[in-house]
């Protein structure tokens, strides 16, 4: 057998492609695909972890700053997550 020269492989490829998608089999109920889910998860699980409350001294200091500034814990808090730095 022959092997096939590159420019067939890539027509063959983009038949493949271009071939309409399996149908879903019995009992799927058409959700979300498992990897959306899962970074669905993975975000959710961060976003918890950098709003956990630090230590009392920590936000101490974030509240004075912030009213030095003239803003709210929240914002200003929300300021240091966005840009990684204080402000």
């Amino acid at each position: 057998m022959m092997p096939m020269r590159r420019n067939k492989k890539r027509a063959r490829s983009a038949r493949l492609k271009m071939q309409a998608p399996k149908p879903i089999g019995i009992g799927h109920n058409m959700g979300p695909p498992f990897e959306e889910a899962y970074f669905s998860y993975v975000w959710k699980k961060a976003a918890a972890e950098a709003w956990k409350t630090p230590d009392r001294l920590i936000i101490e200091r974030r509240a004075a700053r912030a009213e030095e500034l003239g803003m709210t814990y929240r914002s200003y808090t929300l300021e240091i997550m966005e840009r990684g730095r204080h402000l």
